[in-house]
């Protein structure tokens, strides 16, 4: 796995351990068993952006802080260059980069995301986070599916959905699509 879902699952577990909650707790946050966490913890499983952000919402903890090891410093604005982001790849074919991780108090999390073709018709397991998603496309073809539609966007088109419905998505013809992703 990679090194940063391994220092992501660190962290995880010393917020954790410093707050004394017990890792069934957070399973259950994650709607996920507790086998699975303790290997998101174990660095042997994928945290998911959104999971880390149910996390961080509950507990009080800054997004960027389980994603990064860094606490936001800026609180009048924050300036993301071209390919400069924070990035975490989870390696799963979804990629994030961070555009305002240095930003204090944030209301939302944009990200620069892309997500890779899959072989076949493989695809990805479904998801679901507190809050809702703004997805808009920049380049490629993204299949997006919620709970049982399944829908296709081509560059310049956008969604925004309740995120605690079950969602996934994948690249299409064989070229990663990428996409602004906002987690409100």
């Amino acid at each position: 796995m990679e090194e940063s879902i391994k220092q992501i699952g660190e962290r995880l577990k010393g917020l954790r351990e410093v707050l004394d909650i017990p890792a069934e707790e957070v399973a259950e946050l994650c709607d996920i068993s507790l086998e699975h966490y303790l290997k998101i913890e174990a660095g042997e499983a994928d945290p998911s952006v959104y999971r880390l952000s149910k996390i961080s919402k509950k507990y009080g903890i800054d997004l960027d802080v389980l994603l990064f090891g860094e606490e936001p410093r800026m609180s009048s604005y924050y300036l993301t260059r071209n390919g400069q982001g924070l990035e975490i790849d989870k390696g799963n074919d979804y990629k994030y980069q961070s555009l305002a991780s240095g930003f204090r108090g944030r209301k939302v999390d944009p990200f620069l995301a892309q997500v890779d073709p899959l072989p076949g018709d493989k695809n990805h397991s479904k998801n679901t986070h507190d809050g809702q998603e703004y997805d808009f496309i920049l380049s490629g073809v993204l299949e997006i599916t919620i709970e049982d539609k399944v829908l296709t966007l081509s560059q310049g088109d956008s969604i925004y959905f309740d995120a605690r419905h079950p969602h996934c998505m994948r690249a299409l013809e064989g070229k990663p699509a990428t996409f602004l992703c906002i987690v409100i």
